[in-house]
């Protein structure tokens, strides 16, 4: 019990239940239908997507601050080739869907290759990622979104539910479910936490670092082209302008649930609570008649207050492996009288 408490991801989810719980004072009944949080969990549905190859990547204490960009290429370039093909069944959906998770794991792969082959500062490559992504984007479609989104992708989020819930939610949850089976009891998983909290002893032991490096990134890319299937079956277009502050946001999100900013450290669990919060937060401003711009106040102050207690943590951590044990005082005693 003393081992949760001490968790960061339990007590963010203390915070959110002080949310919620606030919101339902203040709203009541519109806070808490069913309509409401059907649409809080369409809203965390791409992000909880991106959410889970931001983990990873932050976990090996690098960043991804291309994601968004990577997802609005990933969707022009689905919605082009689905536009070329032609038709509004789920042939053309699949060639759509296939293209956009090769143009994720395209870019993911190169930011990866970038970072563990030619040691640039995961912050300048993804950086420049960014830029170059949506700026390709905005070359292919002049600017100019595309709707031209097969109808069975738009009626697989809209006629497809699930206790009265819309489909793309229960996608994330089954890709948020997959991630933490791979992170917490897999190799790979194992060897993301080694890297991320001791880069040079994990290639000590034999781990393949830059390979590893190269799969993360690999994988934040495919979930930032699954993220765009997704965003095109909600929208039913794609968002070249509406991506603008994913990055952060999804960043956000990760390092609010738990994963520390300096690797090593994290959960999917974690992450979805961090999700839920701006989420949260926005529905329930909308509800009750605040301006949405105290959701950004709120998020930031609470991103702030996760990094400094990460900080401290650590800090107090380090104070007390230095510390010399009652031991080994013992023994250089009986030294220094023998």
């Amino acid at each position: 019990m003393r081992r949760l408490a001490g968790m960061q991801s339990v007590w963010i989810l203390g915070v959110l239940l002080v949310i919620v719980a606030a919101f339902s004072v203040a709203a009541g009944t519109k806070f808490l239908s069913t309509s409401n949080f059907s649409l809080i969990s369409q809203n965390i549905a791409v992000w909880a997507v991106l959410g889970v190859g931001m983990t990873f990547v932050i976990i090996t204490s690098g960043i991804d601050l291309s994601i968004g960009s990577v997802l609005v290429f990933s969707s022009v370039v689905a919605a082009k080739i689905m536009e070329a093909v032609g038709g509004d069944g789920w042939s053309t959906a699949f060639i759509g869907i296939l293209g956009a998770l090769v143009a994720g794991i395209a870019w993911g792969t190169l930011n990866g290759f970038l970072v563990a082959k030619a040691k640039i500062p995961p912050l300048i490559v993804t950086l420049g990622a960014l830029s170059v992504a949506l700026g390709l984007a905005q070359v292919i479609t002049s600017g100019i979104d595309i709707r031209s989104v097969p109808m069975a992708l738009t009626d697989f989020n809209t006629y497809i539910k699930i206790v009265g819930i819309p489909a793309l939610p229960f996608v994330a949850l089954v890709v948020v479910i997959a991630g933490g089976i791979v992170l917490h009891k897999t190799r790979f998983g194992r060897y993301t936490f080694a890297i991320g909290s001791n880069e040079l002893g994990a290639r000590r032991v034999g781990i393949n670092v830059d390979r590893h490096l190269i799969y993360v990134y690999a994988l934040s890319g495919a979930c930032a082209g699954l993220g765009a299937v997704l965003a095109l079956a909600q929208f039913g277009t794609t968002t070249i302008a509406g991506q603008s502050l994913t990055n952060l946001n999804v960043i956000a999100a990760v390092v609010i649930g738990g994963t520390s900013i300096f690797g090593g450290q994290g959960s999917i669990f974690g992450t979805v609570v961090g999700l839920f919060i701006p989420a949260v937060l926005q529905a329930g401003f909308v509800i009750i008649g605040v301006e949405a711009f105290w959701q950004g106040v709120a998020v930031g102050s609470v991103l702030v207050a996760a990094v400094y207690v990460d900080q401290s943590r650590r800090a107090a951590a380090q104070r007390g492996s230095s510390r010399p044990s009652i031991l080994s005082l013992v023994k250089v005693k009986q030294r220094t009288v023998s």
